[in-house]
């Protein structure tokens, strides 16, 4: 049975924002994410989205603001804040050197996950991702695809609460990306699963909950596919995407 919208947002983000110099990345960004919300950020490159992802996941303190993960902090309560939270970077982080199953371990250690629980939730997240039998195959020989599955998997090892999807599927081919996309939606319909998946590729917003269209640093457009061809006047996504984004800077800098 899919898991209905929860109330409280798993993901607050109040008026966050981020310089660097007299670039504003991020601009008084407002936004939230509920349980079993499936949200596409979309934006052209340079919108701001990776910076937003590194500032949600601790990489980068914002100027000010607030972001609340599962109701904590990220700036007071970071370590509780991260434990709710699941991140696939765009760019590959496992070892392509050892095993699938090293790599999944090796991450479970990291969260602390006691022996008794490791080995369940190694087998439940390598289900979930539809590679339980390429457990023991090194991690290299997979496709770029299956690579990105794991990384699926090792997000969802701790069970968290918010799935951040930064440009996951950048360089594969049509059909690994709509692999990789179903298998998440899988997890926000079943599980209950928040997850917020930035990307530039309009067609990888068409079955989200929300598409929030993100440029110069700003939110512009937060409304359902269907709800946002209807605002730009447009009969299909991308035409949407194309009108609310034509001529505007591609970055927004103090003025």
């Amino acid at each position: 049975m899919a898991v209905s919208v929860a109330d409280n947002p798993v993901l607050h983000i109040e008026r966050l924002g981020k310089r660097f110099g007299s670039l504003r990345a991020v601009d008084e960004l407002s936004l939230e994410v509920r349980a079993g919300e499936f949200v596409v950020l979309l934006g052209p490159n340079g919108a701001g989205k990776t910076t937003l992802f590194q500032m949600l996941t601790g990489l980068f303190a914002p100027d000010h603001g607030t972001a609340l993960i599962a109701g904590n902090d990220i700036r007071r309560h970071g370590t509780a804040a991260l434990a709710a939270l699941g991140v696939v970077f765009q760019q590959p982080t496992a070892d392509r050197d050892r095993s699938v199953l090293a790599n999944l371990r090796f991450h479970a250690r990291l969260h602390g996950m006691p022996a008794s629980r490791r080995e369940t939730r190694i087998a439940e997240a390598l289900d979930a991702v539809g590679l339980t039998d390429r457990a023991r195959d090194r991690l290299g020989t997979l496709s770029g695809g299956n690579q990105r599955r794991v990384e699926v998997a090792r997000a969802l090892l701790h069970e968290p609460k918010l799935l951040l999807m930064d440009e996951a599927s950048v360089g594969l081919d049509p059909a690994s990306r709509a692999d990789l996309l179903q298998r998440v939606l899988d997890q926000c319909r079943h599980r209950g699963l928040a997850c917020l998946w930035a990307t530039h590729l309009v067609d990888e917003a068409s079955e989200a909950d929300r598409v929030v269209v993100m440029d110069a640093g700003r939110i512009i457009a937060d409304a359902s596919p269907e709800r946002l061809q209807d605002q730009a006047r447009s009969t299909t996504l991308a035409d949407a995407f194309i009108a609310l984004t034509r001529d505007k800077p591609a970055m927004r800098m103090s003025a």
